[in-house]
């Protein structure tokens, strides 16, 4: 499993389309177990009154989340559409829990992040079986051909975002909605539009991402001073961005204070 790596139709078609999903679980049944237990002990990290959403770039200080960035297939897929040259840079929780409203507005990631060039792909590991009922991440194929797209604000307020992006170019019944069994990941664009809808469902929807970047991507860091990055492949031949610290314990949080929560945190 660890060797395995995309093949040039799966490569063209990231390409062409901004997305990948229908791959291989990185984790079997027992590896889904291990994610679930390691979950638990995340969660319980957080101070009364923080939400899930809080969990923001805690592979820093936790070997279980370092540990799933840095899985070898998972590299291998990333290497594969990014190229040999990358670095990992952020992870989150998106968790819907049963029955919730929450919606996530039309956007583009690249919109939020300030990362020049906009050059990034996103990682999308199920921790639950994530389908249309309980609120699955959909994507609108192709939209990241059309460059980045202003957004607006948004009146919705089950959308966990303040903002959506201007789709008249696009219409919803284009939209891929991407599911995923627990172990599964899918992989998209940092350009591509996408979103989700509420968890009509009994069951919770729990997925992780991780971002990774070419070496060449580079954060301004007056806008997000808490950027760390941790080399993944090949060579890092320009040295933009700060190098984060290696985790030493199996479960452990950062504390920080982000001056803007929406760029780091655009739900996939």
């Amino acid at each position: 499993m660890s060797n395995q790596r995309l093949s040039p139709a799966q490569q063209a078609f990231y390409h062409r389309e901004g997305y990948l999903t229908g791959l291989d679980p990185i984790y079997d049944s027992e590896g889904v177990a291990d994610l679930n237990t390691g979950i638990k002990e995340i969660l319980a990290l957080l101070e009364p009154g923080e939400k899930p959403l809080e969990i923001r770039e805690w592979h820093q200080n936790s070997t279980f989340l370092f540990d799933i960035c840095m899985n070898p297939q998972i590299l291998n897929y990333v290497e594969d559409l990014i190229g040999p040259d990358f670095y990992m840079w952020a992870s989150s929780f998106f968790i819907k829990d049963p029955h919730s409203p929450e919606t996530v507005a039309w956007h583009q990631d690249s919109f939020y992040w300030p990362l020049t060039p906009p050059d990034s792909c996103t990682v999308w590991l199920a921790f639950s079986d994530s389908e249309e009922e309980n609120g699955a991440m959909r994507v609108i194929p192709k939209s990241h051909r059309g460059g980045i797209i202003q957004h607006t604000s948004d009146a919705d307020a089950n959308s966990v975002l303040t903002l959506k992006c201007d789709t008249a170019e696009y219409t919803d019944d284009t939209a891929v909605f991407m599911n995923l069994k627990a172990g599964q990941i899918s992989i998209h664009d940092d350009k591509i539009i996408h979103g989700s809808l509420g968890n009509n469902s009994p069951r919770p929807r729990i997925g992780f991402t991780i971002r990774y970047s070419k070496t060449n991507v580079k954060c301004d860091l007056a806008v997000n001073p808490n950027f760390k990055t941790y080399h993944c492949r090949g060579v890092d031949r320009f040295k933009h961005n700060p190098e984060g610290p290696i985790p030493t314990q199996p479960y452990g949080r950062i504390w920080q204070d982000y001056r803007n929560v929406e760029t780091l945190n655009t739900e996939s």
